[in-house]
């Protein structure tokens, strides 16, 4: 199950229904005492069993807290809405015997007094029979009751009484019953009139009309699906586990084994001591030492002893050298896989009744204690070991909420985490509070919440950056000012005062058009009166929250660029409905200024000129017997074709290749020379029109 989105009692999101959209990673900026912490909290406290089980002095709302805490049924505390994975779907699906798509999407509450509750929004329970199939079927019997010819007053009056109960049903059927009411009250309107099958037709009609109403009752009488225990039990264990991280004890480099041991067993140690209790449990279950073994392989006998009692105590200190030697060795290869800061060598000694961690490096080959190492080195220590170790053995799909990481840690240090998160994020979601900029990632600001106090003193947590300069006016740009200086925009007001910013999906896309901005100022084709700076944003998730940045005070909306293809498309329909709404001009279309109206930035370009560069830029294997000039179509986006091209011969195209062709055709544009487009071809003069509507809009 992933998480898609949370609501928190007494926080409120800029949309009016209080949630919070999450991604793979999310984060959360904004000031001191904004909030940030108290978001992550609730989260984790909806774990079914966790360390810190919800507190009403902490956690209820103190404005109301006199009517909750007497209120017989509290209200909800915290509310999390997952996806649920394929096979999780199927799972449900065999429980319940409903379909799949069912069970595509399931809430958890937990309210005050720590009760679960469930919710499957897309679950169909609707009975079979409706009210519009109730009044049909009383038609059909109606109009068999009218076919049906007596003989006898007894007949016509029996004829007569089932008409009267058909009519009475056709009456309910009318009244703005549900369906599930509508049946139950059918039902035992029906139940006790005696019938007659073998002596009148009519009865007959009757007793066939009550056998479809009472399959109909059966039907609703079964429990809901949301109740049963089995769909509760299964929803509970396959939710997501929260991890809460905030600062770990950082642990001693000389350890006592036997307090160790001691501590291991006790419940009753303070945070300090817990946390450090943690993450010394954590180590020796990852290096796979025990510390009854280390302390007992290390254990002395006094007085005189013989020769082989002598000898049988070296062999196992010689045993207990060795384990921790090749320990030592196995942490350091793990350590530097991830930490990119130092090339570390850790050393685990153990003397008597000690247990040591030492630490060297290249830099520094002495040994140190590392406690008596960097604070971040220190802190970074005790992540890797809590979050790599529990993520991947007790914390599979967990959530990790992590509340200011690596806030000791260097600059270069926080990049290195922040790709350490990357990698995480792969099988964890990950929600973090931060003030740095290195932990914002600027191409993707789709990811990063703005969070602030509102007038009122809530909490408000939005995906629109410029959010908190809007509240009746109030200006608290502080809050995102991590976002701005992640941007490079810490002195924007100056860098881009005589620059006129131009927002573009990726980095290709800024490449292709600084070239051919070049190549048209040099033609004299325009003469723009300010800088024309093509901002890459790191595809379209991430233009509304810059668009947002640059917006400014003074709420001058930057021109957006996007392609031609479903994902332009989409944004394009987004932003004009709602961010773009006042100035629909600003955003254009690449595919305006091509032949396909699904055109991309590369087929602004004559084809046959680039698909001749795209040649020389491939890879060509011996077995191709076709080049790719050869093949190409003028009515397909040529990135789709290089593709195709490339899949059908095998060949390689690494992760960066569209940036790595466009720097290609850059060069060969600021040449001059005509090779990639010139002035006699027709697509330079949609080349010129969409930069005029670019300095137009």
């Amino acid at each position: 199950m992933l998480l898609k989105r949370f609501r928190i009692t007494n926080f409120r999101s800029v949309n009016d229904s209080g949630w919070i959209d999450a991604d793979r990673i999310t984060a959360l900026i904004g000031t001191n005492e904004s909030g940030k912490t108290n978001i992550l909290l609730p989260l984790w406290k909806l774990n079914p069993a966790n360390d810190g089980n919800i507190v009403l002095t902490d956690d209820l709302p103190r404005d109301k807290y006199h009517v909750f805490r007497a209120a017989e049924n509290k209200p909800i505390f915290v509310s999390a809405e997952y996806k649920l994975l394929d096979d999780e779907a199927n799972d449900l699906a065999n429980i319940t015997c409903h379909e799949k798509s069912e069970f595509d999407v399931a809430i958890v509450k937990k309210d005050f007094d720590g009760k679960y509750f469930f919710e499957l929004p897309n679950l169909n329970e609707n009975p079979s029979l409706t009210v519009e199939d109730i009044l049909k079927k009383v038609y059909e019997c109606l109009e068999s009751l009218s076919a049906i010819k007596t003989t006898n007053s007894a007949e016509e009056l029996r004829k007569n009484l089932v008409a009267e109960e058909l009519e009475k049903v056709n009456v309910l059927a009318k009244s703005n019953y549900d369906n599930i009411d509508l049946i139950k009250t059918v039902h035992n309107n029906l139940k006790d009139i005696t019938t007659d099958v073998k002596s009148s037709a009519s009865f007959a009609i009757l007793e066939n009309f009550k056998e479809i109403i009472k399959e109909a009752f059966d039907e609703v009488l079964v429990p809901s699906v949301i109740e049963s225990q089995e769909v509760k039990d299964y929803l509970k264990e396959h939710m997501p586990k929260y991890v809460y991280y905030s600062n770990y004890g950082n642990l001693d480099s000389q350890i006592y084994l036997p307090q160790v041991i001691q501590n291991f067993g006790r419940k009753d140690l303070g945070v300090k001591d817990a946390a450090k209790v943690r993450t010394l449990k954590t180590l020796f279950d990852f290096v796979q030492l025990n510390p009854n073994e280390i302390l007992s392989l290390g254990t002395e006998k006094n007085g005189t002893l013989s020769v082989a009692e002598i000898e049988k105590m070296a062999t196992q200190k010689k045993e207990r050298e060795i384990l921790l030697s090749s320990a030592s060795s196995g942490f350091t290869k793990s350590f530097n896989e991830w930490w990119k800061q130092g090339d570390y060598t850790f050393e685990f000694q153990a003397d008597g009744n000690f247990f040591r961690i030492w630490v060297s490096d290249k830099v520094r080959p002495e040994r140190i204690e590392l406690e008596s190492r960097s604070t971040g080195l220190q802190w970074f220590f005790s992540f890797y070991l809590v979050f790599l170790v529990e993520s991947r053995n007790n914390h599979k799909n967990a959530v990790l909420l992590l509340d200011e990481p690596g806030v000791t840690l260097h600059p270069l240090a926080q990049k290195d985490l922040f790709m350490f998160f990357e990698n995480l994020a792969k099988e964890n979601q990950i929600i973090y509070t931060t003030h740095s900029p290195f932990m914002v990632d600027s191409n993707h600001l789709d990811r990063v919440r703005s969070v602030y106090i509102d007038n009122d003193g809530k909490t408000v947590v939005s995906p629109d950056l410029r959010a908190s300069e809007r509240i009746n006016g109030k200006n608290q740009s502080q809050s995102i000012y991590p976002a701005h200086a992640a941007l490079g925009l810490t002195v924007s007001d100056t860098l881009l005062i005589n620059c006129e910013p131009i927002l573009v999906e990726g980095v290709s896309d800024q490449i292709y058009l600084s070239a051919l901005k070049s190549l048209l100022i040099s033609k004299g084709e325009i003469s723009p009166l300010k800088e024309i700076v093509f901002m890459p944003t790191g595809g379209t998730k991430g233009i509304k929250a810059t668009a947002s940045i640059l917006s400014g005070k003074n709420e001058i909306k930057p021109v957006v660029l996007v392609d031609g293809d479903k994902p332009g498309e989409k944004i394009k329909k987004e932003l004009n409905a709602d961010f773009y709404s006042d100035c629909p001009e600003k955003i254009i279309s690449v595919s305006e200024f091509t032949n396909l109206p699904n055109g991309e930035i590369e087929d602004i370009f004559p084809i046959d000129k680039f698909a001749n560069i795209v040649c020389k830029f491939l890879p060509r294997p011996e077995e191709v017997d076709e080049e790719f000039d050869d093949v190409v179509n003028n009515n397909v986006p040529i990135c789709n074709q290089i593709e195709e091209y490339a899949n059908k011969y095998e060949i390689n195209l690494d992760k960066g290749w569209k940036v790595r062709l466009a720097s290609t055709i850059k060069k060969e544009i600021l040449k001059g020379k005509g090779k990639i487009i010139s002035e006699n071809d027709s697509e330079f003069k949609k080349v010129v029109e969409l930069f005029n509507r670019i300095l137009n809009s």
